[in-house]
């Protein structure tokens, strides 16, 4: 006759997660001295959908104090932008300067 030993497991322990939200890019334009101001204000409007008014007031910062937050998003859209308004200024031939950093 055999006899077995059946030990029962209890747990007690509480795993915990950790989940990060996605984190925020900013997209800014650069100034300088060959794109157009008409051109700075289309992209604006065009790419990142501000308003005539808002494309024109972000256009002044980025004139007037050498470059502006233009948008917020997740990293992927706040990528997607930034190539797509970089691609869009290469090929009318202007150096407009766009990049991302996270917010």
């Amino acid at each position: 006759m055999t006899t077995e030993t059946i030990e029962e497991i209890i747990l007690d322990e509480k795993i915990k997660k950790n989940i990060d939200e996605p984190g925020k890019y900013n997209v800014i334009f650069l100034n300088d001295d060959t794109t157009p101001m008409d051109f700075v204000t289309e992209l604006l409007i065009q790419i990142f959908k501000h308003t005539k008014k808002t494309a024109e007031e972000i256009m002044l910062a980025v004139h007037e104090k050498g470059s502006a937050v233009v948008g917020t998003y997740s990293f992927e859209i706040a990528e997607q932008k930034t190539t797509e308004a970089t691609l869009c200024a290469r090929q009318q031939g202007f150096p407009l300067g766009i990049h991302m950093e996270r917010a």
